[in-house]
């Protein structure tokens, strides 16, 4: 995914009230940049850090700016919880996907029963629901999800189990947006609720892809597929 405008570059001030961050531009003006990320953003937030914005041209939006990424330990992690749909829907669409290729039609946003995942794909064979978390939690080499208790996570994979059972292919797609992990894993601590539900549903048949993306001011570029530890 090629980011279609330029980025501004700036310098983290302080993120709060969840979707706020404050960022202080090359020019020293001091702006508030709409951050898209509603978990705890743990290990990838530090005051200072160098920050990169997309402008927004939207008379109506109140923030100018979406917070993009920031560079922690001399790498970039993507923070917008937006991007990986985008990135995994082009991905699938273009057989980027080792495990996802060959589905002759995808869409984003499909209803099935009271939920909504991410993307459907299909071809004359199967039909495949795909569920995508953003992932930039980290500790030492792993690549942890969630970072703060997630419900409706949860929900999302009790769903998919029922995508199993109805004889259809149900896929847990995790885009990891930084590059200084090898292996991923629920965060037990964190949420163990969470964590029991993905094994379960991994016993029952749902898939689990966790890819690696390489995000640079210019694009994200989905690079390979992680190990998994349950």
């Amino acid at each position: 995914m090629k980011f279609s405008n330029q980025l501004v570059h700036g310098n983290l001030v302080k993120r709060y009230k969840r979707f706020l961050a404050d960022v202080k531009l090359d020019s020293g003006e001091i702006i508030t940049a709409h951050c898209t990320n509603s978990g705890s953003m743990k290990t990838c937030l530090e005051e200072n850090a160098e920050v990169y914005l997309s402008p927004v041209n939207d008379p109506k939006r109140k923030t100018k700016f979406t917070w993009e990424m920031i560079r922690i330990n001399d790498k970039w992690v993507g923070i917008n919880t937006g991007n990986p749909n985008k990135i995994s829907f082009e991905a699938i669409k273009n057989g980027d996907i080792e495990k996802l290729k060959g589905y002759t039609e995808v869409k984003r946003e499909v209803n099935f029963g009271n939920s909504r995942f991410d993307i459907m794909a299909k071809n004359e064979k199967e039909t495949c629901y795909i569920e995508v978390k953003n992932v930039t939690y980290k500790k030492g080499n792993y690549a942890l999800f969630p970072d703060a208790i997630t419900s409706r996570g949860k929900k999302h994979l009790e769903t998919l189990i029922k995508v199993k059972e109805d004889g259809m292919r149900a896929v847990m797609l995790y885009i990891i947006q930084r590059t200084d992990v090898s292996i991923f894993a629920p965060a037990k601590e964190i949420d163990p609720e969470y964590a029991n539900a993905l094994k379960s549903a991994y016993s029952k048949g749902v898939e689990i892809i966790p890819i690696l993306a390489k995000v640079t001011p210019t694009e994200i570029k989905l690079t390979h597929e992680l190990p998994f530890e349950l």
